[in-house]
């Protein structure tokens, strides 16, 4: 028996056999009483496109899975983004429900709840918090939440990202000397007859002379001596570095200073990232610089209210995969003098669900 739904402008209304035939069986919408279920306009034209629905009604016009989507139904908009998910994950043996009442309970700040494969939403497990964009639609540094998020680009390509809120913590050494004799340069700073655990074991700056030293004379970035200078371990006046940062960033300067303080007392080092495009490279476990491993991080300092263009997101983590390290975000607001800030983080992968 063909199945045709009502469209009441928020839900499609199906009766006769409906929640056994796709609710029960197949995860489908949710019961409003004995069979009859409402169906999400994403969820109804995916039946109108896999032929189980034969139509939906809106008042006096039958509509077809084409004329459906051409509508784009719903409160939402991008219903066309929405769609090319919700039915490529559908075809990868995924059930998913839009991320509302009453579909889920306590649904996540997101489009979709993705359900693990085998599993529904009576199961109360969620695999992806899911939330969808267009290749041109914006994303809020904000609005990343931890879960999964799928752009679909202008060929309807679908890819997907796992977004996380790391925890940024290592063990390597911080102990540094006191009173270090310094000389501050345009943009950068030498330190003169550093003990040689300053760079060799809490790695600060890079030896003058090269790989081949005795006792290395170190040139620092102004972002390692302000850090240096606040805690007493050269003798340069840490408002004159900070000044001379200001002078060569502007207000980046406070940003990535407050970043580069926050790594250093959680056990990480941080190193430039500008060969990959990022603020930092970072290493959470320096025992030598003569024994160091690849750096785990890139991290990008941004300010709170920064924008993404989707675009951007996939440049740097297709960088960062092909380097092998995580991209993060460091998302500051309030920076202030000598590296205090609120730092939120954000780290991006590729996922394949």
């Amino acid at each position: 028996m063909e199945l045709e739904g009502r469209f009441d402008g928020d839900v499609v209304r199906v009766g006769n056999d409906a929640r056994q035939r796709f609710h029960d069986s197949r995860g489908y919408g949710y019961p409003l009483g004995g069979n009859e279920i409402a169906l999400a306009p994403v969820e109804a034209a995916h039946l109108l496109y896999r032929g189980d629905l034969a139509a939906v009604r809106d008042g006096d016009e039958r509509l077809s899975f084409r004329s459906f989507l051409a509508r784009e139904p719903g409160p939402e908009p991008d219903f066309g983004v929405r769609f090319l998910v919700y039915a490529d994950l559908r075809s990868r043996g995924f059930y998913l429900a839009p991320a509302r009442e009453p579909w889920v309970t306590e649904p996540p700040r997101a489009e979709f709840a993705v359900f693990p494969r085998g599993k529904g939403p009576g199961d109360g497990e969620i695999e992806y918090a899911l939330s969808v964009v267009g290749e041109r639609t914006d994303v809020a540094a904000s609005d990343l939440e931890s879960g999964a998020l799928a752009v679909v680009d202008e060929e309807s390509e679908i890819t997907y990202f796992d977004v996380g809120r790391p925890e940024i913590s290592g063990t390597s050494e911080t102990a540094i000397p006191q009173g270090v004799e310094a000389d501050l340069l345009a943009d950068r700073v030498v330190i003169w007859n550093p003990p040689h655990e300053l760079y060799e074991r809490t790695f600060y700056g890079q030896p003058l002379e090269g790989r081949e030293y005795d006792r290395p004379t170190l040139q620092c970035s102004l972002l390692e001596a302000a850090h240096l200078a606040t805690a007493g371990a050269i003798d340069l006046d840490p408002a004159a570095v900070l000044e001379r940062g200001r002078d060569v960033e502007g207000e980046r300067f406070d940003r990535r200073l407050a970043v580069y303080t926050t790594l250093r007392e959680a056990g990480v080092v941080p190193k430039t990232g500008y060969k990959f495009g990022a603020d930092f490279r970072t290493y959470a476990n320096v025992e030598s610089v003569d024994d160091l491993g690849h750096s785990e991080l890139l991290v990008r300092v941004l300010p709170a209210e920064h924008v993404f263009e989707p675009r951007d997101l996939s440049l740097d983590v297709r960088l960062a995969h092909g380097v092998r390290k995580t991209m993060v975000f460091a998302l500051v607001s309030e920076a202030g003098p000598g590296g205090d800030a609120d730092i939120e983080w954000r780290s991006l992968e590729r996922l394949t669900p």
